[in-house]
């Protein structure tokens, strides 16, 4: 984990920082329109802040890495050592989560909807770092993951009551 902290220590410290901003944004958004509900001022917000970080970080350059493609399912997960799975697939159910769970809070999007947006997000990410070699792996693995993890932050925030009904 203190590798973790060691590569995206900085990105993390940031987003803690931008939180009151976002907080001024909500409030910001809430006034402009103020006939709106504000949980659609807190959904627009958390959908931008809770998916920015995760993205600066998947497309932050790892100088002197080849870049590479797979496109073998699972290939990659399972060679990978334990504890970095762990990594793995908690921050890639997490690029997309905040996404996953506002989106039905702002807009009456079910869960089909939201995994249409996620994929499509997560391949343009994967896709953009193969164009821009960012000495990154591009993996459908990691669109298969970013996708889940949007439809499982779907599936809580319908459950909750918050989200547009159709």
């Amino acid at each position: 984990m203190s590798g973790v902290w060691q590569s995206w220590g900085g990105v993390l410290l940031v987003s803690a920082a931008g939180l009151p901003l976002a907080g001024l944004m909500v409030w910001a958004l809430a006034r402009a329109w103020p006939l709106r509900p504000v949980r659609y001022a807190v959904a627009e917000v958390a959908m931008v802040a809770g998916t920015v970080p995760w993205l600066w970080m998947i497309l932050t350059p790892s100088p002197g890495t080849p870049r590479r493609l797979s496109l073998v399912p699972l290939r990659d997960l399972t060679q990978l050592a334990p504890a970095d799975l762990v990594v793995q697939i908690g921050g890639n159910l997490l690029v997309f989560a905040a996404l996953g769970f506002f989106l039905p809070i702002r807009f009456a999007a079910r869960v089909p909807t939201v995994l249409a947006v996620a994929v499509a997000g997560s391949v343009t990410v994967e896709t953009l770092q193969y164009v821009l070699d960012l000495g990154r792996v591009s993996s459908v693995d990691d669109v298969f993951v970013n996708a889940a993890g949007a439809g499982l932050a779907a599936v809580c925030s319908l459950s909750t009551g918050l989200a547009r009904r159709v």
